[in-house]
């Protein structure tokens, strides 16, 4: 507080508000580190849970396996669009494994991977990108929110479901990912705003695979890093490497414990790479280098994860069989259902639309069930 001198006889003193150039909160304990935090490679390895990591290892070696499944079902033409998370695995599992049952995922349109880690239905997480029905899941049922096509618009509601449950006194963090791309929309700024405010428990992964489509973060911000950006709203900033799951699973896990606790918002920066296109639709060729891609593939997460584990002895031959097997039966399953062809109605156009429909829902769903009716006699 500062104290201001009235004019006039005597020493009046008035007790007046700090002026707005003061800072809230101090600026040095939120910034992230220089450089991405690591832990593969590093002697920080050696204090590791190994059956934690092998279980990161087997989700990683599934996680792999669906993104090339879901890709082949592109080319066949079972699945509309596909954006694969080839090379970031490593974020999308860690997203998953440090919630708890009561908690919330708010995920992007790109992170399938997550939603299936957490245990949706493989064929579930797919159906919206397969243009059958709406979300393809109940999102109460394990507490994830619909797959978000529009850019960051998750965000908000993640901020919203999280203060609400902190105002009913439930222990529930939501987590909320979001691209490099997202980080440049409104709804980034309003959430992230209005989660320090209110010290909603709420944790925001930026997954910085390099582009948003084709546009390369150099030409999206100014900033030293997106976690940085976390200072100006009075939040914490980390930066971690996204191709490393153990750092990712401890500073997840740190921010999801620090929000559990009432300490308020976190944001994550995951430093990783998009090693496949944007989409089935997509031609990377046009905006990055073959020698780009290949650069990063030395430092895939996969590839680092199981060299820690061997070398360390935690993982043997036997335990890579056994995870690219139970990867494989997971595909085999996949690939088998989705061959299937789906059951449509076209009167479910007209569901879940309003809890009771209006007029003009009515005389719609009059109208087609007269054109279908009229169909099927001729």
């Amino acid at each position: 507080m500062t104290v201001q001198e009235l004019p006039g006889a005597g020493a009046s003193h008035r007790v007046t508000p700090p002026p707005a150039w003061r800072p809230r909160t101090e600026a040095a304990p939120l910034l992230p580190d220089p450089e991405p935090y690591r832990v593969l490679g590093t002697a920080a390895a050696e204090h590791l849970d190994p059956a934690l990591m092998r279980r990161y290892y087997a989700a990683l070696v599934r996680g792999r396996r669906y993104n090339a499944q879901a890709t082949a079902l592109t080319r066949q033409g079972r699945l509309a669009v596909y954006p694969s998370t080839v090379g970031q695995e490593a974020a999308e599992i860690a997203a998953a494994l440090v919630l708890e049952e009561q908690d919330w995922l708010f995920p992007s349109y790109r992170d399938t991977l997550a939603a299936v880690a957490r245990g949706l239905d493989p064929v579930q997480a797919l159906t919206l990108l397969r243009g059958d029905w709406h979300t393809g899941y109940d999102p109460r049922e394990l507490r994830i929110a619909p797959l978000c096509t529009p850019l960051a618009t998750q965000l908000p509601h993640a901020v919203g479901v999280a203060h609400a449950a902190r105002l009913r006194g439930d222990e529930v963090v939501a987590l909320a990912m979001v691209g490099d791309g997202g980080t440049s929309e409104g709804d980034f700024h309003e959430a992230l705003n209005f989660a320090a405010v209110w010290q909603a428990p709420v944790v925001f992964l930026v997954q910085n695979n390099g582009f948003a489509i084709s546009v390369p973060l150099a030409k999206q911000t100014a900033a030293p890093t997106l976690a940085h950006k976390a200072v100006g709203y009075g939040m914490p900033g980390r930066l971690v490497d996204g191709n490393d799951a153990a750092a990712l699973h401890e500073v997840l896990t740190e921010a999801v414990k620090r929000a559990r606790s009432g300490g308020g918002p976190t944001l994550i920066e995951a430093v990783t790479y998009r090693m496949e296109a944007h989409t089935n639709a997509d031609d990377a060729t046009r905006y990055r280098s073959d020698s780009e891609v290949e650069a990063w593939k030395a430092h895939d997460p996969l590839e680092l994860l199981e060299r820690e584990l061997t070398a360390r002895g935690w993982l043997d031959e036997s335990g890579v069989r056994e995870a690219r097997d139970a990867a494989e039966a997971m595909a085999a399953d996949l690939r088998e259902r989705m061959n299937a062809e789906p059951v449509l109605d076209p009167m479910d156009l007209f569901a879940h639309v309003y809890a009771e429909q209006t007029g003009r829902l009515r005389e719609q769903a009059a109208m087609l069930r007269a054109e279908l009716e009229a169909e099927g006699d001729a």
